[in-house]
């Protein structure tokens, strides 16, 4: 009997022990401190820390002071930090199929994004999961324009410039290539450099991005037609995401949902807002929709297309997914005129 109670004594000093556990998630993002991300991810950080009495903690690496986004899969891999806020070019090393929702000119509003998105969903969150990382919310960087220093009028003109290309992206890379344009590799830390001495005099960014970057002070014109809308998530990778108790699991992917759509809503807002800080400070709007065809578009955005599906970077199958939903939208909304 005395042994009965011995054991239960220490299984209950284990089961103690492992709830009280503290475990301290290193979370890294390009976002300056003050952005809206930074702000939103800290307030989620906040409430996780709360709701799991000190259990999890958040620690922050905000600004890009871990690197650029590749480096900071690199640290994750390396177990020095754990999850990350990324953009396209992040997620597209974790899942690249998620990026059929940045194929150029494949959407014309955030309603076409939705409706596709949620559709694609559960094939992205399985993606993420199969390959060792958990996605614990999905958000955006908004429509994309280009940001130059001369006026960009018309598609032809893009060639003349020297545009920015985020080193190593592979879906602006096909872009590119679609588009008969030679970029200028950059990692994103070093582009507003670039910007100042010349090396690049064009850029691809949402409104949001080019004034919490700095960027739009050196780039005074911006086309009035997106390039793409740029996607974005919350990762934590599944080797930390696993050793977690169930309870905290459950917590981290409830919190990190609830802050993704807060940041989606929040994002989109301050791109709006943002056009109108932009024109205050002199920014020219340029290349509006009556100044591009609509076949020239829909051509660079299936050789792009054409291009990621024969690297495996995006396959077809996934793209006529998407092709697929987007025509059941448009098809309902016709209707509905």
């Amino acid at each position: 009997m005395i042994r009965k109670w011995v054991f239960f004594l220490l299984l209950l000093c284990a089961f103690t022990a492992r709830a009280d556990e503290t475990y301290v998630l290193k979370f890294a993002t390009l976002a300056p401190a003050g952005s809206t991300w930074m702000n939103v991810i800290a307030e989620w950080a906040g409430k996780v820390e709360k709701e799991s009495q000190g259990r999890l903690k958040f620690k922050f690496y905000p600004g890009g002071v871990s690197g650029d986004e590749p480096d900071m899969l690199r640290k994750i891999r390396f177990g020095q930090i754990h999850g990350a806020a990324m953009t396209g070019h992040g997620i597209g090393s974790i899942y690249s199929p998620a990026r059929v929702l940045e194929i150029p000119f494949l959407f014309r509003n955030y309603e076409e994004v939705d409706y596709v998105r949620a559709q694609m969903m559960p094939e992205i969150r399985a993606g993420f999961r199969k390959n060792d990382y958990e996605l614990l919310g999905w958000m955006e960087v908004g429509f994309v324009r280009f940001f130059s220093r001369t006026p960009i009028n018309s598609m032809d003109d893009l060639k003349k410039h020297r545009i920015w290309q985020w080193q190593g992206d592979p879906l602006s890379a096909a872009f590119f290539t679609a588009s008969n344009i030679a970029p200028v590799p950059l990692p994103i830390t070093e582009v507003f450099t670039s910007l100042s001495t010349g090396l690049i005099d064009t850029v691809i960014a949402p409104p949001l991005g080019a004034i919490a970057l700095q960027w739009f002070t050196k780039t005074p014109y911006m086309t009035e037609v997106p390039m793409a809308d740029g996607i974005g998530g919350l990762v934590v990778s599944g080797k930390f995401f696993n050793r977690l108790p169930k309870d905290l699991q459950e917590l981290l992917l409830r919190t990190g949902n609830e802050a993704s759509e807060k940041l989606l809503l929040e994002t989109r807002n301050d791109n709006e807002k943002s056009l109108g800080v932009l024109k205050q400070n002199g920014v020219t709007t340029t290349l509006g929709w009556k100044d591009i065809k609509e076949a020239d578009v829909i051509s660079i955005r299936d050789r792009a297309a054409a291009d990621l599906a024969k690297s495996g970077y995006i396959p077809t199958e996934v793209y006529d997914h998407a092709r697929k939903a987007l025509g059941e939208y448009r098809e309902k909304k016709a209707k509905q005129r």
